[in-house]
């Protein structure tokens, strides 16, 4: 099975719309009718020109015979300039997804390293994630470590 990993574009968002609305499915209990989903793709699809437009977000994607079959979303946070410091962005990555017929195939944690070293080529300071219990050990072995310090309101 070849695996194809890249950035996603414009063309891949009716795409990302409907394994967005799997994966919200998946781990929740929401209205999974086609009208319900229909009416999500609309809302998504609005939303693509912030997604693909800008340098904002950058989406990657693992790609089996034209399906997209796993994606990462990663949302640049720029920071504020200081005397005598570059200010390197850090980012969010979030929505991390494969559909569960690819799970267990390596494709994630190969897709987890190509957008860790496009993190590294983009000089990101750091990376944060909100994994979920059992995505722990995922992050852990991709180079994710847990932090006391954040605090949120």
């Amino acid at each position: 099975m070849e695996v194809i990993y890249r950035l996603a574009n414009l063309a891949d968002a009716s795409a990302l719309a409907d394994m967005r609305f799997d994966f919200t499915a998946e781990d929740y209990n929401i209205d999974a009718s086609e009208e319900a989903r229909q009416e999500f793709h609309q809302t998504f699809l609005a939303q693509a020109d912030d997604l693909f437009g800008s340098d904002r977000w950058a989406i990657w994607v693992a790609e089996v015979e034209g399906e997209l079959v796993s994606h990462i979303y990663l949302q640049k946070i720029d920071k504020i300039v200081r005397p005598e410091r570059m200010p390197y962005p850090f980012y969010y990555m979030t929505n991390v997804y494969t559909k569960p017929d690819f799970r267990g195939k390596g494709i994630g944690g190969e897709l987890i390293e190509h957008a860790n070293a496009w993190l590294t080529d983009q000089r990101a300071e750091f990376t944060m994630v909100w994994p979920s219990e059992g995505g722990r050990k995922f992050y852990e072995s991709h180079g994710y470590k847990t932090l006391n310090d954040p605090m949120a309101r």
